[in-house]
């Protein structure tokens, strides 16, 4: 079959993707950015790539001839009250490029929403499943609740917690209920139902085979890393209290985590069907999803993470409207040194933060991460995707990698931190040397002051890091 999938470099599609290219389908991948599709994807036969942006569709055609087209779009992370409409323009545009075409059956992951009070996520996910319902071609909505598995939000959020706090004051919303679901059991559901008659134009719940409170899921999560934890409940945090206590302690933005709060609040249990027998999908435990999970991190086969999405408010724009690091007006940092062993310094460059640090005066790269996330931002824990391997939109600490290329020996990077001004940092080996360029464009009085103020340390911390990068 001819699938369109949208939401191409998100944490569902990206797999899911690999998953239709081993059936043999021919894949159409629309995606916002063409500087940031993921490398395992790039690379395949029967695959091609549609530009657009869904909230501005003009000029857009989608092929006549696709069969099946996956709605996979959404934000957990969105901000300001307009976010419902335009996750509801989204949906209708892309509902009217695929009527222009011969598709047969648009297939949408959304979220449970049996509760009589939802959050505004929640009702979101529910409007778009209106929208995109047509006359020209049938609707299969899966409604899903929490997802297990490597780099989901859900996920890497538990495992924060579970690890950091051997006990836990905790909020009340740890005592609702929901059912967990794999992300291995969450893909089988959307690609068996590509071209399915008896699942269209229905929609569907679709849930592990448990119904857990957040707390039990944290104490099966030790169980499973072989920690014991505590964990008291209080009914005196207020949402909002709940939210910087999810931001402080996890790393998720706080806008994630005002969105989960929000969401953590309502039961998210599943209506009974029979998908499982019509798609033969067995859903596995809880438990057994975490062992999986850290299968994967183990073998450092993570595909994607949630981490993966843009910060909000940092990037109005493409990533490659970024690649063009400015001149003018721009504070400057540029080191060179001379490089003995060109592999090995690439190597020590596409391996650099996460686990492995900033190669000299960590402490400081930690007090700045902690800074950032006092004043809101992302801070350092968001780590890297992969240990040795990057790619352009990865996240990196409070980075974003805009581009990496081993044969131009070029790494890019983007400040996701607060600042007052935008900032790069880039490594490039010209010939026999490596330059180190930091370069930062203030904004007003504030910015200046700030580069100054941090002058000092530069001197520390790029001087120790390039050293590090060409010296064994």
């Amino acid at each position: 079959m001819k699938i369109l999938v949208t939401g191409t470099t998100g944490y569902i599609a990206k797999r899911l993707v690999l998953n239709l290219l081993k059936k043999n389908h021919h894949i159409i991948c629309c995606v916002r950015d063409l500087n940031r599709i993921p490398d395992e994807i790039e690379s395949k036969e029967g695959i091609e790539f549609i530009k657009v942006d869904f909230l501005d569709t003009e000029g857009v055609v989608f092929p006549k001839n696709i069969d099946v087209a996956y709605y996979l779009i959404h934000s957990m992370a969105a901000t300001g009250d307009d976010f419902e409409d335009l996750e509801k323009q989204c949906a209708q545009n892309f509902k009217n490029l695929v009527e222009e075409t011969a598709c047969r059956q648009v297939i949408y992951l959304g979220g449970i929403v049996n509760d009589k009070s939802l959050s505004k996520h929640l009702q979101s996910r529910l409007e778009v499943e209106k929208t995109l319902k047509s006359s020209s071609y049938a609707v299969t909505t899966f409604r899903a609740g929490i997802i297990v598995g490597s780099g989901s939000a859900s996920f890497e959020i538990i495992r924060d917690i579970v690890e950091k706090l051997p006990v836990m004051v905790a909020p009340k919303w740890l005592n609702t209920r929901t059912q967990p679901l794999a992300i291995r059991d969450v893909l089988n559901f959307l690609e068996r139902a590509a071209g399915r008659e008896e699942v269209m134009s229905q929609s569907f719940d679709i849930c592990g085979p448990e119904i857990l409170t957040y707390k039990q899921m944290l104490l099966q999560f030790g169980e499973v890393r072989g920690l014991k934890r505590y964990i008291l409940t209080l009914p005196v945090l207020t949402p909002r209290l709940s939210s910087y206590w999810l931001y402080f302690v996890t790393s998720t933005s706080f806008n994630l985590a005002r969105a989960l709060v929000d969401s953590m609040k309502v039961e998210v249990i599943a209506r009974p069907s029979q998908i499982n027998e019509i798609l033969n999908v067995q859903p596995m435990s809880y438990k057994e999803a975490v062992r999986l999970a850290f299968q994967k991190i183990e073998q450092n086969s993570v595909i994607s993470s949630w981490k993966d999405a843009i910060s909000s408010g940092v990037f109005q724009d493409q990533l490659a409207d970024h690649i063009q690091v400015p001149n003018h007006g721009c504070f400057k940092d540029v080191r060179s040194t001379m490089v003995v062993d060109e592999a090995y310094t690439l190597n020590k460059i596409w391996s650099i933060g996460g686990v492995n640090g900033w190669y000299g005066f960590n402490g400081l790269w930690r007090i700045r991460g902690y800074l950032d996330k006092v004043f809101g931002g992302v801070g350092l824990r968001r780590g890297r995707r992969h240990d040795t391997n990057l790619e352009a939109g990865d996240p990196l600490d409070f980075w974003r990698v805009l581009l990496a290329d081993k044969k131009q020996k070029r790494l890019l990077l983007f400040a996701e931190m607060k600042l007052p001004g935008e900032a790069w940092l880039e490594f490039k080996i010209v010939e026999d040397t490596l330059f180190q360029r930091a370069v930062f464009r203030p904004k007003g009085l504030w910015g200046r002051l700030y580069w100054y103020m941090v002058l000092p340390f530069h001197a520390l911390v790029f001087q120790r890091m390039i050293n590090s990068l060409t010296k064994k």
